[in-house]
């Protein structure tokens, strides 16, 4: 599913290879012109011990199937307007057990209370990739968060 969002024209093209509604309003509320692009990947089935390697493995994996959806098998195909594709996960960190988005309410509760009294880190990466040479460049950021009642 691809969606447009637009205000200010800029020199590239942005794709944001993302669902998550936080994303796009940052670029928005930066005045970008982007669009959208879900990666319709499993995220459960990539799996890393550490958590700064899972969350660098699937914004790369989401990377991958947003170029395999706009330049099918060619993904080296030039384009003629240099265009940016902006992919990233985050996944919290606590007591040494990796979260993953919540599948419920519920579930986001119980996470929410396994942080109190507890220090928790919030592990994200992202990573950007110009689709008309390939190059791309990531990095983490990750937050310590204190929980308390």
């Amino acid at each position: 599913m691809a969606s447009s969002v637009s205000k200010n024209s800029s020199p590239f093209k942005i794709v944001l290879g993302s669902s998550s509604p936080a994303r796009r309003e940052i670029l928005a509320d930066m005045g970008y012109e982007f669009t959208v692009m879900s990666p319709d990947i499993d995220e459960r089935a990539i799996r890393r011990e550490k958590p700064e390697e899972l969350v660098k493995a699937l914004a790369e994996a989401k990377a991958e199937a947003i170029k395999m959806k706009l330049h099918g098998d060619d993904s080296a195909r030039a384009r003629p307007q240099p265009t940016i594709l902006i992919t990233s996960d985050q996944v919290m960190v606590s007591k040494g057990m990796i979260r993953e988005r919540p599948k419920s309410q519920e579930e986001a509760r119980e996470f929410i209370k396994g942080y109190l009294g507890d220090k928790a880190f919030a592990v994200n990466y992202v990573l950007v990739t110009n689709l008309s040479n390939g190059a791309s460049k990531g990095g983490w950021d990750i937050p310590e968060v204190a929980a308390h009642a």
